[in-house]
């Protein structure tokens, strides 16, 4: 399975050395060591029922986050906006941290489920989705006799 990590280009290196240059050699140096910290983190388990879905979404209200079943998709996506800007009279902001755009993530669940199927919860900054399992027709076998001449 391979991993894509975002690339570092060398502007945010160098605008970062501007403005703190220990902390930009560090996370330079460390990149590669540690994982970089992505949005809808999820755990997926899978039961005997089905599978259930725990994707993390701080900061986000369920009225940000929408889930939609297309051709066997279950697609989630999650969107904010800051809007306004907090100005302090005493300075200016350095380093602006919190985030501020949509993110999403798909997952493909089968055609044969349908969005009735799918149950999910938002509560305290985690989206909890169960999926179940379908049960695939069983096939029969059935014996096929040869004849037997003589």
């Amino acid at each position: 399975m391979a991993m894509l990590l975002p690339a570092r280009r060398t502007r945010d290196f160098i605008d970062g050395l501007m403005l703190d240059p220990f902390e930009t050699f560090l996370d330079n140096a460390t990149a590669l060591a540690k994982p970089a910290p992505t949005l809808m983190k999820t755990d997926i388990k899978e039961t005997d029922a089905g599978f259930e879905l725990t994707i993390d979404l701080p900061g986000f209200k369920k009225d940000d986050v929408t889930a939609e079943l297309k051709d066997g998709y279950l697609s989630i996506s999650a969107a904010t906006s800051s809007e306004h800007e907090e100005k302090s009279e005493e300075g200016t902001f350095i380093r602006k941290e919190r985030f501020s755009g949509k993110c999403s993530r798909n997952f493909y669940v089968g055609e044969d489920i349908s969005e009735d199927d799918i149950k999910a919860k938002f509560e305290d900054g985690l989206l909890k989705i169960a999926v179940p399992k379908k049960e695939q027709p069983k096939i029969e076998e059935t014996k096929k006799v040869i004849a037997i001449e003589g």
